[in-house]
């Protein structure tokens, strides 16, 4: 790991997985590229608007974010 990267921990790809939806799916439906979802799920940072259309594409209420994002 590069000094100074600090990796955030998610389950977007937990969840993803749990409901059957490709890479590709879920970001057709967030509105978000297929790349930026590599990089969310692989740990790095993403913006809260970003977050919200995640758990608006995976049906998670944003109350509940913390189950996906913490």
């Amino acid at each position: 790991m590069v000094e100074g990267t600090v990796k955030h921990p998610n389950k977007v790809k937990e969840f993803r997985d749990n409901l059957m939806l490709s890479k590709a799916e879920l970001a057709r439906k967030a509105g978000i590229s297929v790349q930026t979802l590599n990089r969310i799920e692989s740990g790095e940072a993403c913006r809260v608007d970003t977050q919200r259309k995640i758990l608006e594409a995976l049906d998670v209420k944003v109350e509940n974010k913390n189950s996906i994002f913490s």
